[in-house]
């Protein structure tokens, strides 16, 4: 059976760091383009940052930059997104996303809310 399973996510205060953890069943997600996304209440999903299959290259939003760092562990087949140095601005439900060629798979999202 196919699955991402997000987990990692919480309520944490301005500042603070959480590291999301997106690991695949039935896949192998090293094969696949990885993207975390995020969606705010009221606001249309938008990504955050994606990593490559093929050289590992990454990709982050311009509000992400410097604070998060996505990776992939092939062993454990997961990839995870460390988050420091988080804002109010970072608050919703975030998810990850694999695809390559015409397979697409999306995990169930999961909350991060920053606030003091």
């Amino acid at each position: 059976q196919v699955q991402l399973v997000e987990s990692g996510g919480g309520l944490v205060q301005p500042g603070g760091s959480l590291r999301l953890s997106c690991a695949a069943s039935g896949f192998t997600l090293d094969y696949y383009a990885i993207g975390w996304f995020r969606q705010a209440p009221g606001k249309e999903r938008e990504v955050v940052s994606c990593i490559s299959s093929s050289d590992g290259s990454t990709y982050y939003a311009d509000s992400v930059k410097g604070r998060f760092t996505i990776s992939r562990d092939g062993g454990l087949n997961t990839v995870y997104l460390r988050m420091n140095d988080l804002r109010s601005e970072d608050s919703g439900v975030y998810y990850c996303n694999a695809n390559r060629l015409s397979r697409n798979y999306w995990g169930q999202g999961i909350q991060v809310t920053v606030s003091s």
